[in-house]
Parts: C-alpha cells; structure tokens; sequence
C-alpha cells in the first residue's frame, strides 16, 4: 500500500457552494489524487495525493484553470554562508524541491533568497530549519511567519468592501431618483429623457465594475461544465440592464430598470460583505489556539540565558521559563517546581503541580517558579501544533450529511434557470391576467423570471453543515475534546450506548497492591516477601498495569530483583517465567486452569478479595499455588457523576474489561453501572462491540486509545483519553485531552446541539427556497426584494451557526 499525503490548500476565489463543488471536480481530475474535500465556509481544499503520481502544481494549476486561487506568501531571508554562484544555483534547486515553495530566488552575492510558498503546507519556521540543517543561518527580512492566509482573507475582505462602498456610493441616488420618478416627486421631469439618460450613467458603473466578478465567475463556471450562484447574479442582472438599454435608446416604450438591476448587484455584494465578516468569526477558535504559542524562548546555552525565536529551538535545547511566562515548546522537567496552568489543553482550569521528570506542553501557562527543561518536540510535533493540525482538518473534512446539500447544490442551479425560463413562458404566454398599469407583458414576465433567479440561494445550503462544524469542533478544542473530522461530529451526537473501559478510563489505571495471602502448606517456607520477590521478577517484563503494581510495590519493600529466563506472556491471563530453578506463574485463574494448578480450595479467600472489587493475581511455584496477590485501582472521582449524566441523557452504560466478573461487579456497582462485560480478552473487546451494534445500539467505546485501539475502531463513535503527547496518535475519531471522563458528556452534548444546528441551517436553506421560488415564479415578489432575501438568507445560516459558541451544554 502506498502512503499518501494528506495536503490542505488555502482557496480564494469562492463565492457559493457550486464553486466550491467546482473546485472539488477540478481537482479530483489530477491523477493520484483522492479523498479530495473542498470547504466553502473555511476557505480550503484537502486532499491525499501520492507524490510519485502527482505534484503540488498540478492540482494549483487545475483549481487556476477553474478560476480561482491558492492564497501564498512572500518571504525574504539573509542568508550567511552563499560563497559563489554555484552554491546558490545547489540550494535555489533544493529549495524549490521543498514541498508547499512555489518559487525560489537565490542571489549569492547579496546573499538574499526570495521565495513563494503556501502557509497550509510549509511555514517560514520550516524553511529556517531546512536551511540550518543544510549548513546556513538564515534570517527573516520582514515579518516572522505572518499568517499569510489571514493576509489573503483580508484582502478579499477590503476588495469586498470597496466594491461595496463603490456600489452603495452609486446605487443610493439611483434609486432615490427612480423612487422619486414613481412617486410624482420629479413632476414635469419624470418623462424627460435625460432622465433614463442620467440612470444608465449611474447603473452601468455598478453593472460592470462592481458586478464584474460575477460575470467572471460565471463564465468560470460555465467553461467547467458547471453553474454557481454567479450564474443567477449575472443573469438576473443582465436581464433587467439590457432589457433597459432599448428603452433608452427609444427602440420600445416602456419603464427602464436600472435601479433594479443595480440594486440586485449592490444587495449581493452588501450579502457577500457581512457573510465575510461573519465567516471570519468561524474560525475563531484556530487563530485563538496559534495566539498560544509564544514567540520567544529563553534559551541556556554556555550558562548563560539567550532570547532566540521560538523558531530556533531546538531539540536537546534546555529552555528556563520564568513565572508569568508561556512554555514555549514541548520537554521535560529537569530542575525546579512550578503550577502550570494547562487550560488550553485539557479545558481544566486548575493548574497542575510540577516537578523533575515531568511533561510540560508549549503554549501551556507557567504560574509560578522558575523551572528548567528539554525540548523533546518542537515546531509541528509540539502537542498545541498536533492540536491546531486536527482541529484544521476536522473543519475542512465534511460531515456525512452534508452529503445531501452537496447533492441538490450540483443539480440546483440548471434547476432554477429552467424554472425562470418557465416561468417567463408562463407570465408572456400562457397567463393571460393585464400587467399593471404602465407595465408591459413582457416586463412582467421578464422581472418575475429575474426574481426567480434571484431568491434562489445555493449559498445557504452550502453553509449550513461546514459553519456549524467549524465553530462546534473549535468549541471542542477550546474544551480539551478533539472532533478528528465532521463525521465523528456528527455521529458522536446519535450514540444511545456508550462502553466504558475499565482500566484508565473508570479508575486511574495506576493500581497499587492492597493484599499478600501465602499458602506455606503449598509451598513450604513462602513468606510475603518471597511472594513479592518471585511476583516482581515475573512481572518486570509484563506492561501491564497489574504487573507494573507488583513491581513497584516489591521495590518499594526493598526486595531486590533479577532477571527472569524464558519469559512467556499469555494475552488477558497472565505471565511465566523461570527463576533460576523455579518455575514461576502468575495470573488469573483461567492460566491456573490451563497449567493443570489447582486453586479451588482457595476460592473463598478469592471471592473476599474480589468482593471488595480488587483484582486477585495468582501465583504459582513449580505448579504449586504459592499466593494470592490483591491490587486495587482507585475509581475516578467524577466516574458516578458521569455515569448518572449519561444515564440521564438516556444512554445506555456498560463496562468492559478483562477482570473477573465478580470484580467488574463490585466496581460497576461503586459507580453505577449495571451493564458488566467482563472477563473480555483484548481481542474479544471488538466482538462484544459489534454484538451491541447488531442490536440496533449507535455505540460509543471509550478507552486509552491504544490499548483498545481495534474495539475503538469497530465503534460508531471511538473515545480515547490521553494526555497531549498521545492526541495525534490517538485510534479514536474523538480524543480527550485532560484524560476526565467529564468530556465524554460534554463531547456527547456538543454534538447534539452542532446535529441541532445543522438540522436548522438545512431546514431554513432547503425551506427558504422552496417556499420564495414558487412565490417569486407566482409574481408576490420583485427582484429588489428577492435580491435582498438572498443577500440576508447566507447571513442567517452563520449566525445561527455562531450561536453554538453560546449554547449551554449541561
């Protein structure tokens, strides 16, 4: 199987669904590329390529062909170390290999490269590290990694503005001054023929300068076999300007509408202005988590502390963060002791203790004491960056319902030009009610038809699911819940069971030994430090957290450990190993059955030990049973809470784990759950979850996200608790950082109102146009009106998207 990278590009360029749809076909028709997912609301194509068949270029060259844009920056360097011509001809070829570097510009003498790249696939801070990996210190003229996007974004925002201001500046008196003619006001004016004169001089600057990006988006379209919002614009626009022109030149009689066709374009464009600047707000959450990362680092290099940008940073660097200051990179603790305030991670708001030995995560809030550390991950490896990474490609992925706006947006526009051109036919053919009075037949048919092209709103259907997915997956971020794409999203909020692993995710997963029970008439002369000695050696090959319990709980009695010979691990039942002469076998009392040990006759001590929920290792000497060994974890404490919310919710709750069903009963009944899958080998994990799922149940499994990886997978919704270090490689589609089990309901409720909001979006888009197109083709509306509905309708769909920032999730 060949790997393929995944790449997201910046679009500019779009004004509706069907252009995004556009871009989508266009680049799929690259070969080598799959999984291709274009965002009208975030602005951006994703896609998974293989490297070998395709190249970066290929794909910009299809989406420029369609007519749009890929948002790229500038970025200038002075470089040291460029001694001659050849040098830089070596490393303009490198560079220009660099994935995401469009164009490159070496000039040795100078010492100055120029280059182009595209911010979705490579930073300024990426190309310092390549060429300091590539033997030259490079430094940035101008700013440092500005956003480049957001650069972009903005100037489409500014142009949208001034295209505005200049329509509005233009519009206004023309419809004052068609008003006033309609309404008497100009007296013996109004029929004067500088008057139609002094309208189309005031029309056709709004007609062809204003609106002339949408009669480039719709010969766009065209030209790729496609129609967009465009096209409507353009038409509906055009039908009411040319329609005027004869007038005007005195060819027909009639009623000249250039106000109208002005005012359907300066409407538009005031639509298109206020859905930029709420869009903008969408994505809120992302150029909040990049304001986290610090600037700067202070660096300790030849004992003394050195300022360097953060983008210097490397790995080994031991870093001083001062109180008040943020972490500037992913390490570990060496010297000192601090509270660090990790909110920004995990959504706790209670700072966590820190000490020698101990993570800490850039972005993260020092509160107090100095401390020194190692960088272990910087740049894109950083747990914040990961972070960014998934929420960027959560927002970009779709949801699967959205599926069905997709659906109607492709078809949606030939559909509404044959419903204007029908109803055209109907108003100048068939219906045979008088126009009003000073309209001609033909007018009315022609302005009916126009109004139809012009209620018409394939903006609002595209919207509906990626603007709610945007701002409910930024939501989640800000709160330590990682959505990994639109569909988890979605799916999370129709989950009616939810399976709980036992070990981790219900108790803390460090389990301590609570019991030491010896059988000297089995194996004369064991004592419990025996019993830990030979459990210890046993177990210090195990990774098992029961195992690991054992080990810790020998060292700290100061039993000295050896190394075992012929170590043996039986999946979900335990270990064997020999030591020295001995024998030695540990675990549950299915291994003891299989290694022919009898343990019955200690039955009753087993069933006291489990009774009060610990798990009972059994252990063996040369097939005889030398002891039992009781651990116990503790429960979490907002385990019950938990519980009790997701029962309230009306879920179903069940336990899984690999314990005994006497123990799994005992810790299911401290926090309320009555559902026990016990006794559950890690591969049986997968069966029990598809046996809930074949009994109609949408089931979410929560576990450690490695562990239970295959069960998290088989799940509708897979749940995996960790810490920041392990998001990214995480098996679920939904991650929670902090690791507290108060996220499952949080992500749970988060869903349901993002579904919600969806539902609503789609609701009002699909509902809008189905009851104001038979109404405008019906003749209740006029084009002014219409224009404005469309404008208003995109507007509508983000707000409501927007309120999800706002919705309470208890």
């Amino acid at each position: 199987m060949v790997d393929k990278d995944l790449i997201t590009l910046p679009i500019t360029g779009m004004d509706c669904a069907n252009c995004a749809l556009a871009v989508e076909r266009n680049i799929k028709k690259t070969p080598g590329v799959e999984d291709v997912n274009v965002n009208f609301s975030s602005e951006r194509a994703t896609f998974a390529y293989n490297a070998r068949e395709a190249s970066i270029f290929e794909v910009i060259e299809k989406i420029e062909k369609a007519g749009y844009g890929v948002a790229s920056g500038e970025a200038e360097f002075l470089v040291s170390g460029l001694d001659d011509d050849q040098t830089g001809a070596l490393l303009e070829r490198k560079l220009s290999d660099l994935e995401g570097v469009t164009q490159v510009s070496v000039n040795f003498v100078s010492g100055k490269i120029k280059l182009r790249y595209i911010p979705t696939v490579i930073t300024q801070s990426d190309i310092r590290r390549y060429l300091k990996k590539t033997g030259f210190e490079a430094a940035v003229i101008g700013e440092v990694d500005e956003d480049v996007e957001a650069i972009a974004r903005r100037q489409e925002y500014r142009s949208q503005k001034r295209d505005l201001i200049f329509g509005v500046v233009f519009t206004v008196p023309l419809f004052l001054l068609s008003m006033a003619r309609d309404f008497g006001l100009l007296g013996l004016w109004a029929d004067q023929p500088w008057v139609n004169w002094l309208m189309f001089a005031l029309a056709t600057p709004v007609q062809f300068y204003v609106g002339r990006k949408f009669y480039s988006g719709a010969l766009g379209s065209l030209r790729n076999g496609s129609a967009n919002m465009d096209v409507l614009v353009a038409l509906g626009s055009s039908a009411a300007y040319l329609y005027s022109i004869p007038i005007l030149l005195g060819l027909i009689p009639g009623h000249v509408y250039f106000e109208t066709s002005a005012m359907i374009i300066t409407l538009i464009k005031t639509g298109k202005f206020l859905e930029a600047r709420a869009k903008g707000r969408t994505s809120q959450a992302i150029k909040k988590l990049l304001e986290l990362s610090p600037q700067k680092a202070l660096v300790l290099k030849d004992g003394e502390e050195t300022e360097v940008s953060i983008a210097d940073v490397q790995l080994g660097d031991i870093l001083i963060v001062k109180p008040g200051a943020k972490v500037p990179v992913d390490g570990v603790l060496l010297s000192g002791n601090s509270s660090v305030d990790e909110s920004m991670l995990t959504g706790e708001s209670l700072p966590v203790e820190k000490s020698a030995g101990d993570s800490v995560y850039g972005g993260t809030l020092n509160k107090q004491g100095t401390f020194k550390f190692e960088a272990t991950k910087v740049g894109k490896d950083t747990a914040l960056s990961q972070i960014i990474k998934l929420v960027e490609e959560a927002q970009g992925s779709k949801a699967p319902i959205q599926r069905i706006a997709d659906r109607v947006s492709a078809i949606f526009v030939p559909a509404v030009v044959l419903t204007a051109s029908v109803t055209f036919i109907l108003w100048m053919f068939v219906i045979k009610i008088p126009p009003p009075a000073g309209t001609s037949v033909f007018a009315r048919a022609m302005l009916n038809a126009v109004a139809v092209l012009l209620i018409a709103c394939p903006c609002a259907m595209g919207l509906a699911t990626p603007t709610a997915v945007m701002v409910g997956s930024g939501r989640g971020a800000r709160q330590g819940i990682l959505f990994k794409s639109g569909g988890a999203l979605e799916q999370s909020g129709r989950v009616s069971a939810v399976v709980l692993d036992k070990t981790g995710t219900i108790t803390h997963g460090k389990p301590v030994v609570t019991d030491l029970v010896v059988f000297p008439e089995n194996v004369p002369g064991i004592t419990e430090e025996q019993l830990l000695y030979f459990g210890g050696i046993v177990e210090q090959r195990s990774e098992h957290p029961l195992g690991e319990a054992i080990v810790e709980e020998s060292k700290k009695r100061g039993v000295e450990l050896i190394e075992s010979d012929k170590f043996t691990s039986f999946a979900g039942k335990g270990v064997s190993a020999e030591i020295g002469e001995d024998t030695v076998t540990a675990g549950n009392t299915r291994l003891m059955q299989e290694m022919n040990i009898s343990w019955e006759s200690v039955q009753k001590e087993l069933d006291q030990l489990r009774g009060q929920g610990k798990t009972v290792i059994l252990l063996a000497v040369n097939g005889k049973l030398a002891g039992l060994i009781g651990v116990a974890d503790t429960i979490k404490d907002d385990a019950r809470e938990v519980v009790n919310d997701l029962k309230r919710m009306g879920m179903e709750v069940w336990m899984i784990t690999g314990d005994n069903r006497q123990v799994a009963e005992a810790i299911g009944s401290q926090v309320g759950i009555d559902g026990i899958l016990a006794e559950v080998l890690p591969g049986g994990k997968t069966d029990k979850i598809k046996e809930l799922q074949d009994s109609g149940k949408v089931v979410a499994m929560v576990g450690d996200g490695v562990n239970d990886a295959p069960a998290l997978a088989q799940a509708d919704v897979g749940i995996s608790l960790g810490t920041g270090t392990d998001i990214a490689i995480a098996a679920a589609p939904v991650s929670l950082i902090g690791g507290n089990l108060d996220g499952i309901t949080k992500a749970i409720r988060l869903s349901k109102v993002t579904l919600a909001t969806i539902k609503q979006n789609l609701f009002w888009a699909f509902f809008y146009n189905i009851i104001l197109i038979p109404a405008a083709a019906a003749g209740f509306l006029n084009p002014i009106l219409a224009a404005g509905a469309m404008a208003i309708s995109d507007v509508i769909v983000i707000g409501n998207s927007l309120r999800l920032n706002r919705k309470k999730l208890k």
